[in-house]
């Protein structure tokens, strides 16, 4: 399983542990990935994530997962987000253009 977060893409970085005599032994700075169900209004069905916390921090303040999805530029986005985005995109593009309900 990879060890990424699904809406944003970040991953696992590495690095050096710097001893007081400056010996640089190898490290890894791991994601803080949690397993979290949210809901999707444009979808009408729950998406499962294995999300960082900062991600989901700005999904609850964006208000929801579709609200996130569509204000976040594509750059900043993984592909299991592009892929979502696109999902919900074009569930409110098939409702006659109409945007999700607001939370």
């Amino acid at each position: 399983m990879a060890r990424e977060c699904a809406l944003t893409g970040t991953r696992v970085r590495y690095g050096h542990n710097v001893s007081h005599s400056n010996r640089k032994t190898s490290r890894t700075f791991e994601p803080n990935l949690q397993r979290v169900t949210l809901p999707s209004e444009a979808l009408r069905r729950t998406v499962s994530l294995r999300v960082t916390t900062r991600a989901l921090r700005s999904v609850v303040r964006k208000g929801g997962l579709d609200a996130y999805l569509l204000s976040t530029s594509d750059a900043n986005l993984g592909s299991k987000g592009l892929r979502l985005k696109r999902q919900v995109r074009k569930a409110c593009t098939g409702k006659a253009g109409r945007k999700p309900a607001e939370a």
